[in-house]
């Protein structure tokens, strides 16, 4: 069941609801199913693709589009909090999106909001509509999701698309994960506790090069600094992993390489051409998933 409901973290989302969501993100089409709702955004980060394919997901579907910006566009800057301020979009929309740096904003607003809120990325926590992103990309391009041997590449302590990835892949029985990172970006503990108990074989690497012949699916990330409580650590790992030409051309035939984007210096701008990348088809998709979570969430055809 959809309808009405929070979407707060991959980890809510049981394998039947996100094969519907699949299955309604391939057959949607714009049009006004959606006429007279609107979508609210608030976004307190910097965003490209996900506050703009939701929003046009709602356009395409008929909807409307309120939102505010950063801190400093707001009322928060006037010292609001962000319970008041979630308040007021509650009584002008019928949806939330919102994106912010402290882990368990989404939460917070949800429990002030009558409205669905959407969880567009909480600190390093979850986004769940990443996640959904991504597993879509995989099933459309790949054909499947169970089965494959997937590699997560980069930042995977700090970033939340890439935790949100990891929580979602491991409900499709994946055969293996290959956890590629520096020590001190691995998983936090609660990811691996998570993916033991999920029982999915997992291997810790620092080797990217081992894992390119080895993997269906290359999920890779890039190394955020913003994340970093000390910029320090953040040098000792900037550009631990870059993956070139030569590099690509160790992957198996049919395999992809994804990436949340945006992207910085981990992709080599020649592998951008390569019959693996699929990252901008990835963005591609964010449209009709976000398209087909917003009408089932808000009752839609």
């Amino acid at each position: 069941m959809f309808k009405g409901r929070d979407v707060l973290s991959i980890l809510d989302f049981s394998t039947s609801d996100l094969e519907r969501l699949f299955r309604k993100a391939s057959t949607i089409r714009p049009g006004n199913v959606l006429k007279g709702k609107i979508l609210a955004t608030a976004f307190f980060e910097p965003s490209t693709r996900t506050r703009l394919s939701f929003e046009t997901a709602i356009l395409k579907l008929g909807g409307s589009v309120i939102g505010v910006g950063g801190e400093e566009a707001t009322s928060l800057a006037k010292g609001e909090n962000l319970a008041d301020t979630v308040r007021m979009l509650d009584a002008y929309a019928d949806v939330i999106v919102i994106r912010h740096p402290l882990e368990g904003a989404a939460k917070l607003a949800a429990e002030v909001a009558e409205v669905p809120v959407i969880n567009g990325g909480d600190g390093k926590q979850h986004h769940p509509t990443q996640a959904m992103v991504d597993l879509y990309t995989i099933r459309k391009e790949v054909g499947r999701i169970e089965g494959l041997r997937v590699a997560a590449v980069g930042d995977l302590r700090y970033g939340r698309a890439a935790t949100s990835f990891l929580y979602g892949i491991c409900k499709f029985g994946v055969e293996k994960l290959f956890l590629v990172s520096p020590s001190p970006l691995r998983p936090r503990e609660e990811v691996l506790e998570f993916l033991k108990a999920s029982g999915v074989e997992y291997e810790l690497t620092s080797d990217l090069e081992k894992v390119m012949g080895e993997v269906e699916v290359l999920y890779i990330t890039r190394i955020q600094k913003e994340r970093f409580p000390d910029p320090s650590e953040f040098e000792k790992v900037r550009g631990s992993y870059r993956l070139t030409p030569e590099l690509v051309e160790k992957m198996k035939e049919g395999a992809i390489i994804l990436h949340p984007l945006p992207k910085v210096e981990e992709i080599d701008l020649r592998v951008d051409e390569s019959r693996h990348a699929r990252y901008f088809q990835q963005a591609t998709y964010a449209v009709p998933v976000r398209m087909a979570l917003l009408s089932l969430l808000l009752g839609g055809r």
